[in-house]
């Protein structure tokens, strides 16, 4: 969430980049915050002005006392009993303006950096760059959805049998496909230099709290009401809250883990022809890279994550394209957004398969996530995190991509993981 300090030194570029997001209310929320900020501080201050009272009158009285002079402090002595109930009442009225505080504040979204362009849609966003060429297939070609009927490698009927729409049986080299991009993935990224992290896919409400899964997107996300626990919609979750209220040393910086888990979302709302077949699910396979980082380097560490994505998409040989997200695309706690498209030639169509942020201190002050520099002082730090990579949509444009009147000649890269080379 944004800091106080921050909306107070800088109302105006606050407003303006909040307008970037369409969030035209800005003046009115921001004004609401500064005021409760004014009634958090006056109640503080006024509690310890009596406090401040309350001590001078507990030493009269034990002079008092020693003086002999007990009536004088039994009749000093009435006035601690009314401060203590006014300590008592001030203390609630404080408690309640915190409250009110953080809850204001978890409905403003982040701040977009000053690079993210104005828009209000995935119309709007900018094309940082474009890489490979887009491939020109037969006559006849098939979409993913028919591919993997003719192959038996995906069953979505069986999914629907066992659970329901958008949670696919993966079968045969289907499955060893989706093992040997995982695998693929993590070994790469630990060459990279992350450490791999095995996280729980079931979290509390106070780590969707901690990363802004809540309480923006508490609609889109299962949740096990006997437990109060939340499946996860990304490992971003579980593994940026392994360092909630935890103050690091800046020579821990920076912070690069990755992990592979499922993830389930709802998709509530989700329909039409672009939700067809791998194209949307509700459980699906992800590796997700996350990073801490020093506020003065996150910026560099963005467009290195940018690249190591760029990296894992040209191994795979398929032609992307990067996009900046516009201010109306961007995600509720993003910064600054980097999206990989692939181009699925099935469906003539680029679909998204990362997403790359830095969330700079929205994340970390919501975890309170800090570090100690050289002069002992703690600062907040800044998150990051990216797909590395999501399967469906890859695995859709590998099928895609790579079809020939023979079969489906996979990447060289996955060989060694897959014991074939085609379907």
């Amino acid at each position: 969430m944004l800091l106080v300090n921050q909306i107070r030194e800088d109302y105006a570029g606050v407003v303006a980049g909040l307008q970037k997001r369409n969030f035209h209310n800005a003046p009115a929320i921001l004004d609401q915050v500064i005021a409760l900020d004014d009634l958090r501080k006056s109640t503080q201050s006024q509690r310890d002005q009596i406090q401040a009272e309350a001590n001078t009158i507990s030493k009269q009285i034990g002079v008092l006392m020693k003086e002999g002079r007990a009536e004088e402090a039994v009749a000093i002595r009435e006035r601690t009993s009314q401060i203590k109930e006014q300590i008592k009442e001030l203390e609630a009225h404080y408690a309640q303006a915190e409250e009110d505080l953080k809850a204001l504040l978890y409905t403003i979204p982040n701040v977009p950096h000053t690079s993210v362009p104005k828009g209000k849609s995935a119309e709007d966003n900018e094309v940082v760059l474009e890489h490979g060429t887009i491939p020109v297939l037969f006559e006849g070609k098939l979409p993913h959805w028919e591919l993997i009927k003719k192959h038996d490698i995906i069953d979505f009927d069986l999914g629907v049998k066992i659970t329901g729409a958008g949670f696919p049986v993966y079968k045969g080299k289907g499955a060893r496909l989706q093992r040997a991009l995982i695998n693929f993935f993590l070994d790469e990224a630990l060459a990279a230099g992350y450490t791999e992290i095995q996280p729980p896919i079931l979290v509390n409400e106070d780590s969707g709290y901690g990363t802004g899964q809540l309480p923006d997107k508490e609609g889109q996300m299962y949740f096990a009401t006997a437990d109060q626990l939340y499946l996860i919609p990304t490992a971003e979750v579980p593994i940026t809250n392994l360092y909630r209220d935890v103050i690091l040393s800046e020579e821990d910086l920076p912070i690069k883990n990755v992990g592979y888990t499922p993830c389930f979302r709802r998709e509530a709302g989700s329909w039409g022809a672009h939700v067809r077949g791998l194209n949307r699910l509700h459980q699906f396979d992800k590796v997700e890279v996350v990073q801490i980082t020093h506020p003065d380097r996150s910026y560099d560490t963005l467009e290195s994550m940018s690249g190591y994505v760029q990296g894992l998409l040209q191994k795979l040989e398929l032609p992307y394209r990067v996009l900046r997200l516009c201010g109306g695309d961007m995600g509720f706690t993003s910064a600054l957004t980097y999206d990989m498209e692939v181009y699925s030639a099935g469906q003539e169509r680029w679909l998204e398969v990362s997403s790359v942020s830095n969330f700079e201190t929205y994340q970390a002050n919501r975890l309170k996530l800090r570090f100690k520099g050289e002069d002992k002082k703690t600062q907040l730090a800044h998150t990051l995190n990216g797909s590395a990579l999501a399967l469906p949509r890859i695995v859709a444009s590998i099928l895609e991509n790579n079809q020939t009147l023979d079969g489906i000649r996979m990447p060289k890269v996955l060989w060694p993981y897959l014991g074939f080379d085609s379907i």
